[in-house]
């Protein structure tokens, strides 16, 4: 009665019972202690105990066909299942037919028959984190080959690749009513909408989570509130008000963003559970801001060495760069290495030298293959930038090279435009550029100083080859205005800037950033487009003129000056 609709299961218990009338002799055998069969050994003869463990094996086999192998169990449950599989491979996904090992031989029946997780989360919803699926041979074709047909076929890979051999069982496809969620990075998302026209079709609903949110009051004491949820859940020290504060200043320093916070919670917890080891270090009871930045110290500490190696070959000479004096056509530039998780930044000697030429402005890096596209794209504008300032209504007649010396690796990045620029037009007046600045950022063709990214891991870079040597309070580095919002330093260079002993200049044009770096104004032009003089871009333009006047001369060497 309690299956009356469903046919096949009674269609079932009506075979099961005339199974049973057919092989009645068996359980009345079974019932006297004996099963039909060959005659038995004798007690206690040599092969008594194998003959008594077959005879064991084949009651049990004979009465297995009586069982009912359940594959899922949701009678205790009143709501949806939501499984996670956290090891999606294809039998996990699809089920499996397992063997047992019975004298010698392999041997299977359908007890033996295992669920996957698609029918564990049939009903229900099913999550897959989507690399995991990709890396698994078979898996993705048969989770798309499920969810097209909304039903799970149980085979094994040999079968499914038609190269098994041996008869096997084959159970009925069950079908399925589930939703499949697929969670991963953008970058496999995005490669799979292109690569697998399938894809968009089974997955309709994209759902892209930010991992930045913005830093005001509310998601603040939002940010606090969650740190101390996640303290209690892992049963870790509490933390006071300043270790909140620096988790969170952390938070925003991990997006390098003064106006957000990071949403990647990992992090953040790896952080709380470094900061309660060190307060249990110090036999603290409340972790405090000197706790956590003791973690991060470590975290940093045990990434480093390279960045440690590359500081001590700019310490030992090897590498040259210089933080006092001057000179003409040079500028430290700032660059950034990532290695790993780990990011630093490294000053770099950024030279220009310039002569009598057809305009051209040499990217050396370009011309040896070590130039990504991001950084010609700079030194094409900062051509650009060259050609529409002084040479409106003549030819640039301008040969000129750039390059980042003691480079050994590929520069990519626009980064370093406007420091190549600084260069180039201390190069063309004759005025030398201290070199106790530093310089990121990049230019348009208007002069205009652009964000660029790495601005705190730039900073630092400098600061600790210059702390190295001894602060003097003329040291400084220039980055673009619009990267001021971007600005986490680390604690030790804030105290420099506010005790006078380092410099952050901030500026928005080139004629802002070759003051500073000179000393010598960059001028204006008049209405008539005449530079005042003895600026900048009065000398600049001198010496343009004076190669355009030489060009044309070598041009016309047969004719005099005057014509």
């Amino acid at each position: 009665k309690p299956y009356a609709d469903l046919p096949k299961v009674l269609a079932y218990i009506d075979e099961v019972r005339a199974d049973i009338f057919e092989n009645g002799d068996a359980f009345v055998a079974t019932a006297g202690g004996q099963m039909g069969g060959p005659p038995q050994p004798e007690a206690g003869g040599p092969d008594s105990a194998a003959a008594a463990q077959r005879q064991a094996a084949a009651i049990d086999g004979f009465f297995r066909r009586y069982q009912v192998n359940l594959l899922i169990d949701n009678a205790y449950s009143d709501k949806a299942p939501v499984i996670y599989d956290d090891h999606p491979t294809q039998p996990n996904l699809v089920g499996r037919i397992e063997h047992m090992a019975q004298f010698g031989a392999l041997v299977t029946d359908f007890t033996l028959i295992k669920a996957g997780s698609l029918l564990r989360a049939n009903g229900g919803y099913l999550i897959l984190d989507a690399q995991k699926v990709l890396t698994q041979p078979f898996a993705w074709e048969e989770l798309k080959r499920a969810l097209h047909s909304y039903e799970v076929r149980i085979e094994s890979i040999a079968e499914s690749m038609g190269i098994a051999s041996t008869v096997s069982l084959q159970p009925e496809r069950i079908p399925i009513d589930i939703k499949v969620v697929l969670i991963g990075d953008r970058q496999i998302y995005y490669a799979l909408s292109a690569l697998d026209p399938e894809f968009s079709e089974l997955f309709k609903v994209a759902v892209d989570f930010d991992d930045i949110i913005d830093r005001n009051e509310k998601n603040a004491t939002s940010y606090a509130r969650m740190i101390a949820t996640m303290a209690r859940r892992d049963k870790l020290r509490p933390l006071d008000a300043s270790a909140v504060a620096r988790v969170i200043e952390h938070a925003a320093r991990m997006v390098s963003d003064s106006e957000k916070l990071s949403a990647q919670m990992r992090h953040i917890v790896d952080l709380l559970h470094e900061s309660h080891f060190w307060a249990g270090q110090d036999s603290a009871p409340i972790a405090s801001a000197r706790h956590v930045q003791k973690a991060i110290d470590a975290q940093i500490r045990r990434a480093d060495r390279i960045r440690e190696r590359s500081h001590e070959q700019i310490a030992r000479g090897t590498m040259l760069i210089q933080t006092t004096g001057q000179a003409v056509g040079q500028l430290n530039g700032l660059s950034v290495m990532q290695i790993g998780a780990f990011a630093f930044g490294q000053p770099a000697r950024i030279t220009a030298r310039v002569r009598v030429g057809r305009g051209e402005v040499t990217d050396i890096e370009r011309e040896v293959e070590l130039g990504g596209p991001l950084h010609s794209k700079g030194v094409l504008i900062l051509s650009g930038f060259l050609g529409a300032r002084f040479a409106r209504n003549r030819p640039l007649s301008l040969a000129a090279s750039l390059v980042f010396e003691q480079s050994y690796g590929g520069v990519d990045g626009d980064s370093a435009s406007s420091t190549e620029l600084y260069a180039l037009l201390s190069a063309l007046s004759g005025v030398p550029i201290g070199q106790n600045f530093a310089v990121t950022g990049s230019v348009d063709q208007n002069g205009q100083v652009q964000p660029i990214g790495g601005a705190n891991e730039k900073i630092e870079g400098f600061f600790d080859i210059c702390r190295a040597r001894g602060l003097s309070g003329e040291q400084g580095v220039l980055i673009p205005a619009t990267n001021v919002k971007n600005l986490m330093l680390r604690s030790d260079i804030v105290e420099a800037v506010k005790d006078d002993k380092f410099r952050i200049f901030a500026v928005e044009t080139i004629d802002q950033g070759i003051e500073i770096l000179t000393g010598v104004p960059a001028g204006e032009a008049d209405a008539s487009g005449a530079w005042p003089e003895g600026s900048i871009n009065a000398l600049v333009q001198a010496q343009l003129d004076a190669f355009a006047d030489h060009a044309r001369r070598f041009a016309r060497p047969d004719r005099g000056e005057d014509s």
